[in-house]
């Protein structure tokens, strides 16, 4: 868009009428129409459907490091040697970190 910097930007009677009490009564007025509310109370009013978990066990059957497997020391995922992207043995990295 183009901008004509040569033209008047405010009349007189515009620069009048903006005083500095004006201007701040406008923002007050903007400020008081905004609802203010606490955001944890307003996450406590929520509830989710079926999110009652407190009687709920997980049962996860966890596998040791395999030798076909390392663990990246970048995001320190484990993952198949097939997605190492260096041969450096002390430091390890998979090709998503690396990439």
């Amino acid at each position: 868009m183009a901008t004509d910097y040569d033209a008047p930007r405010k009349q007189d009677e515009e620069l009048k009428s903006d005083s500095i009490e004006e201007l701040k009564a406008q923002r007050n007025q903007k400020q008081a129409s905004q609802v203010d509310e606490d955001e944890a109370v307003a996450a406590d009013s929520y509830e989710l459907p079926g999110a009652d978990l407190s009687n709920e066990e997980l049962s996860v059957r966890v596998l040791p490091k395999q030798n076909d497997e390392f663990t990246c020391m970048e995001c320190f995922l484990v993952r198949h040697r097939s997605q190492l992207a260096n041969d450096d043995e002390s430091h390890p990295v998979c090709t998503d970190c690396a990439g």
